[in-house]
């Protein structure tokens, strides 16, 4: 299927710094709760994020990441996941997080 323009631009992918990270032992599939600062607009964001297997908590703090938030919010648990992280997803579920080469200001849209 093929997307027009008009569906591409209604996802809002921006970019973001990683400020806290938590283990989520309740997540059927081991993953971190994280939680995410999109800059003055668009605020504080959370999400889950199944990246356990290449990603330690002390380094992604700091990290700036691209995610897609404009989907519903999505109850995990207890958890409420506001935003989408994105990330290169290889057969055995390793994710590789999709990110800026260099800093950026956080909020930037990707497009």
């Amino acid at each position: 299927m093929e997307l027009t323009w008009n569906d591409f631009e209604k996802v809002a992918m921006h970019v973001g710094t990683i400020m806290m990270v938590n283990d989520f032992p309740e997540a059927r599939k081991p993953a971190y709760q994280i939680t995410i600062d999109f800059g003055e607009t668009i605020g504080i964001r959370k999400s889950s994020a199944q990246i356990t297997k290449r990603y330690a908590k002390a380094d992604l703090i700091g990290r700036q990441i691209i995610a897609v938030i404009n989907f519903p919010k999505k109850q995990i648990g207890k958890f409420g996941s506001e935003c989408l992280v994105l990330g290169a997803v290889g057969e055995d579920g390793d994710v590789v997080l999709i990110a800026p080469d260099f800093k950026i200001e956080n909020g930037l849209r990707i497009g």
